[in-house]
């Protein structure tokens, strides 16, 4: 029998302990200026103060595993180039900013020299300001040209949130310029009949990369003039295009690339990031031309105090298998966002997935409205899937102080402008060093004090994490992983790439080694054909249209309410058997939804409106067949190996669980059909002769094996730049493949997205850390903190945890280091 993990959401059952909110007489922040909350320094309380409120009392005390406290730092002041307008100069001086810091003259140096530059600094560290000088003062040159467009420029965000934010600041900077400067948002939100207008007039474009992907390189003939006078690309955040959603992006830039060749333009890339290592290599990577970095933050800092926080154990409650159970993230975020609200410190909870945002939202409001009527009002949640209208309203309560807590999931994350903030709560350790960070510095953008503080989720990373603050405050942040020679990404590019302009021998090095392998195939497959010319697009239909960038898949499926046929929201097709099957609990802005029927064809998930007093979860079972063995390293007898492999899923059933204990109220069927993947996995054997010197023996091998495949990839995400729903396991006590016992860990995406071959690459000290997280667990036979999965489709059965610590002992004992990538 096989054990599996997929890589795929899973929802937090609330938990609560009966308790009474902190209530303290602290002054409410308020508001000074066009939206921007602030408080007096006197009146504002301590990041310390603050923390000391949260945890006291006999429930807290012992919560706080460490605490670190991150000085203030001075900023370096520098002077703008001469080669920067003196109007641009004096326009951004008018904003109150006198000097820019060295890291932002720096920036503007390189950009004017016609480098392509990425800035990797520090949250709130001006790194917009660092690109926005340049690209001002070349669209004001050009606003002078004969033609009356002039220099042109585009901006790439990951979220339709955040290039709106950057249309306000961009707006706002650039009102002294009169004319000279035409910002416009282009996305899905923008109105048919301002769509024409952006194309002709505006000549600085605020998108996105699936806009880009989707809307305007497919009719670049309507945008030939923007692209031909187009000087910067713009890459904002660019830290957050990592696996299969980065190797996408980075083939729609080598796209964008091409058509701006053949308009005779040759645009400066100018990238911003989260601190991350080696930049440069990424942001080449990503674009396909050399990048200077800076990472230098020249920047000041106010202090950040950053807790780690461990909720406690329910010892009157056993989990699965009668493990015990320690108390939710979500549940514990809820109540410390609550204090916080009562306080008047403005916070913004963030939290991994929707169904948590509306959770924290939902039970923060209730316990509000025990201390005071007005407060609920002031709180709510902010997620991906969302309406516009209701995304927009949103954001304008939050820039208008009129919200002071937010739970939010990382639709919020990236680089929207929340200054004023006091605190952050970290619901779960994000997946990433950068990612924790970016988060992090949601709060003090204002140069003020703040407090950041970690929840630790019930699972062996968070877990190790809470106990080894050095991991996360003594090691520098993740190299980003992508991969745009991936064939499942590269092939549906090079179609839309053949739409928009045949290919011809020459693109060959544009888009990668794996193109001269990939065209005849394209062409076998009747998608391309061969002229003199080029290659061609032979159909009818969009060639853009083949892929998802996002990395999902297929059509997303429309949340339908079945009484009023009101479209509730989307999810994506690939979470779509375990988020909305049959007899589902669906949460939509604090309203709780039952799935009536899922349409598979159709794309659509009929709801109904219901108050159901428990959770659901789905079930699932998994099989994986080994296609190619690519590389492999010996362990003593034992190999590690790498390479392709299909993994076969289907969902089979949902169980049902009490919100308030977790426990399993039943089990109902499911009649889905079962789904392929094609994608890149590491894995390792093990031979009889190790297994005896492990002391395992027939009856704990399963156990054994399942519990270090769930550890394992509660792990990697310290070593690769993916969250473990970016990637899934199997266990097999004898696969029929290596006719060994075998731990398989894979990329949850078609054909790979990097991270199964950093886990080969990182193995010995991945499968190290693997080891002593297990063994550091306070529980005596496994719990959700070392080896069990909210997510197992076996329902955590078979594990041994001993046999875990053995079983990798034995295959540490002989590991050589794995070459490097």
């Amino acid at each position: 029998m096989a054990f599996n993990h997929l890589p795929a959401g899973a929802h937090d059952a609330f938990r609560p302990l009966s308790r009474t909110p902190v209530t303290h007489s602290v002054p409410m922040a308020h508001t000074h200026g066009p939206g921007r909350p602030t408080a007096d320094a006197d009146s504002r309380p301590t990041p310390d103060t603050v923390l000391n409120r949260l945890s006291r009392g006999p429930f807290r005390s012992a919560r706080i595993t460490h605490t670190e406290h991150l000085p203030p730092r001075e900023g370096r002041h520098a002077v703008w180039p001469d080669r920067i307008r003196t109007d641009v100069v004096a326009a951004i001086q008018a904003a109150g900013i006198g000097h820019p810091w060295e890291h932002q003259a720096a920036a503007a140096e390189h950009a004017l020299d016609g480098e392509s530059v990425v800035v990797a600094t520090g949250t709130a560290s001006g790194k917009s300001l660092a690109y926005l000088a340049p690209v001002l003062s070349a669209l004001a040159d050009g606003a002078q040209a004969p033609n009356g467009r002039g220099a042109t420029a585009l901006y790439l965000a990951p979220t339709k949130a955040l290039a709106a934010d950057q249309r306000r600041a961009v707006r706002d900077l650039a009102a002294p310029l009169g004319n000279a400067v035409r910002p416009a948002v282009y996305d899905g939100d923008t109105p048919v009949e301002e769509r024409e207008w952006v194309r002709q007039y505006a000549n600085y474009v605020l998108t996105n990369p699936d806009m880009l992907h989707r809307g305007i390189l497919p009719a670049h003939p309507r945008w030939s003039s923007f692209l031909r006078a187009l000087r910067y690309v713009v890459i904002d955040e660019c830290h957050t295009y990592r696996g299969v959603f980065g190797s996408h992006v980075a083939q729609v830039l080598r796209r964008l690339r091409r058509l701006c060749a053949r308009y005779g333009s040759e645009p400066v890339f100018l990238l911003a990031s989260a601190t991350a290592s080696d930049p440069a290599a990424a942001a080449a990577r990503l674009t396909g031309v050399p990048v200077t970095e800076i990472t230098d933050d020249a920047s000041p800092r106010g202090e950040v105090v950053f807790a780690l926080w461990e909720p406690p154990l329910l010892t009157e409650l056993r989990g699965e298998r009668g493990a015990p159970v320690r108390r939710t993230a979500t549940a514990e975020t809820a109540d410390l966002l609550t204090d916080l609200v009562v306080q008047g410190v403005r916070t913004v909870a963030f939290v991994r997935s929707r169904r948590g945002a509306e959770l924290i939202s939902v039970i923060t409001q209730e316990r509000l409205a025990e201390v005071d009527r007005s407060l609920p009002r002031r709180v709510a949640a902010y997620r991906g899937g969302y309406l516009p209208e209701e995304r927009r309203a949103l954001e304008r309560a939050l820039h208008s102080g009129e919200l002071l807590g937010l739970a939010a999931t990382t639709a919020l994350e990236l680089g929207v402008d929340v200054s004023g903030l006091d605190a952050v709560l970290i619901t779960g350790y994000p997946g990433t060093r950068a990612s924790l960070w970016q988060q992090a510095g949601r709060a003090g953008r204002s140069g003020q004090g703040a407090l950041a503080v970690l929840i630790a989720r019930d699972d062996p990373l968070d877990t190790y994490l809470v106990h080894h603050p050095e991991a996360l405050f003594r090691q520098p942040v993740e190299a980003t992983v992508l991969d745009p020679d991936n064939p499942y990404v590269l092939a549906p590019h090079l179609c839309a790439a053949a739409e928009e302009l045949p290919l011809t021998e020459a693109d060959l090095d544009l888009f990668g080694p794996a193109t001269a392998e990939l065209l005849p195939q394209l062409e076998a497959a009747k998608l391309l054909r061969r002229r003199a010319a080029g290659w061609h697009w032979t159909r009818r239909e969009r060639a853009s249209d083949l892929t998802d960038i996002r990395g999902g898949g297929g059509r997303p499926v429309q949340i339908v309410e079945a009484a009023t046929g009101r479209l509730l929201g989307t999810v994506d097709e690939s979470a779509a058997h375990t988020a909305v099957h049959e007899g589902a609990v669906h949460l939509h802005q604090g309203r709780t939804y039952l799935v009536q029927h899922l349409d598979l064809e159709g794309s659509a998930a009929l709801v109904e409106a219901a108050d159901p007093p428990f959770s659901t979860t789905a079930r699932d079972t998994t099989s994986i067949s080994i296609l190619e063995t690519e590389t492999e390293v010996p362990w003593g007898p034992a190999r590690l190996c790498f390479g392709s492999v299909e993994v076969t899923n289907q969902v089979v059933s949902y169980l049902r669980r009490k919100l308030i204990t977790g426990e399993v109220l039943g089990e109902a069927k499911l009649d889905l059909p079962p789904r392929t993947l094609r994608t890149r996995a590491v894995w390792w054997t093990v031979t009889e002769d190790q297994l005896d010197e492990a002391r395992i023996n027939p009856e704990i091998l399963g156990g054994a094996l399942h519990a270090a495949e769930h550890a394992s990839i509660g792990m990697l995400p310290l070593f690769a730049t993916c969250d473990r729903w970016d990637i899934g396991g199997v266990s097999v006590p004898l696969h029929p493949d290596t006719l060994l016992p075998t731990v398989f860990v894979y990329d949850g995406h078609p054909g790979g997205a990097g991270f199964a071959e950093r886990a080969f690459h990182t193995a010995r000290a991945w499968l190290t850390a693997t080891r002593d997280a297990i063994a550091a667990c306070e529980c005596e036979a496994g719990c959700p903190s070392c080896i069990q999965s909210p997510k197992c489709g076996n329902g955590n059965d078979p594990l041994h945890k001993r046999g875990a610590i053995r079983l990798l002992t034995r295959l540490l004992s002989e590991s050589p280091q794995p070459p490097s990538p």
